[in-house]
């Protein structure tokens, strides 16, 4: 499988690329950074300070590489995906985007490209996150009429997006669980002054700061006992195997629109 890695310097992009390169089915034909950066032009391992060649250079333009690619893993920007989506889909690429921070509108147009492409937006791409959603599901449809339900995402200081992509998931397989629409229950943050909880309202709480990579926790809040469901990542290895997985799989599947559950036999 013929794969191009966007972004990187970027944190994914960087071990996206170092697990890629090390697998004997994958050949990584170029990288895809923003214009103007110094590293254009220079091999991909060197731009990613791997401290080893791949033999791939890094370009700033997809239409100049996108032909010599099966898949696109794309970790840029919201703005640089959607330039990428719409290049997969006039080329014929699959792509698996793992960015956040995406409208509504512009998450229809994934879902419309699985017209045309195989395609994969995931948040998250952690094996162990979608076993919490699976226990998730499970939870919200046997405790939602007696308990209230809240959803707490841990990020680091530069984390753009609140509340984060995963943490809507989450949330989304909840509102699922329980037949409910998710954004006319959700309630996102608290306060200031009064605001007490409305009736089974599902509410979101993002903190942010110092490194840590991501840690998501959903209460299940009753009387008189609470159950916790929580994930946390040690660091972003685990994101970037399953994206490497996820581009994997993807790349044999006719056209349509996969979520990374999908390629997760759980």
């Amino acid at each position: 499988m013929k794969l191009i890695v966007t972004a990187p310097r970027g944190k994914m992009g960087r071990l996206i690329t170092d697990i890629a390169a090390k697998r004997d089915d994958i050949e990584i034909v170029g990288g895809l950074g923003p214009e103007g950066r110094e590293y254009i032009g220079e091999d991909l391992g060197k731009a990613a300070m791997l401290g080893y060649e791949i033999g791939a250079p890094v370009y700033d333009d997809i239409e100049k590489c996108i032909d010599l690619c099966d898949c696109v893993v794309d970790f840029s920007t919201v703005e640089q995906g959607m330039l990428i989506l719409e290049a997969c889909k006039a080329h014929g690429k699959a792509l698996v985007c793992g960015t956040t921070g995406f409208t509504a509108e512009q998450r229809a147009a994934f879902s419309e490209a699985g017209e045309v492409i195989p395609v994969m937006l995931a948040a998250n791409t952690s094996r162990m996150v979608n076993v919490m959603s699976k226990l998730l599901a499970q939870a919200a449809a046997a405790l939602h009429e007696s308990c209230d339900i809240e959803i707490v995402d841990y990020h680091d200081a530069k984390k753009l997006d609140a509340p984060s992509g995963t943490a809507k998931e989450l949330g989304e397989t909840i509102a699922h669980a329980i037949n409910e629409d998710l954004e006319e229950k959700a309630k996102y943050g608290r306060g200031p002054g009064r605001d007490p909880r409305a009736d089974k309202e599902i509410g979101f709480h993002s903190l942010r700061g110092g490194d840590t990579p991501s840690s998501h926790t959903v209460y299940f809040m009753g009387n008189g006992e609470r159950l916790e469901i929580t994930h946390h990542s040690i660091n972003w290895k685990c994101f970037a195997s399953g994206a490497v997985d996820a581009a994997e799989w993807l790349a044999k599947q006719p056209k349509g629109s996969y979520v990374i559950s999908d390629c997760i036999e759980l």
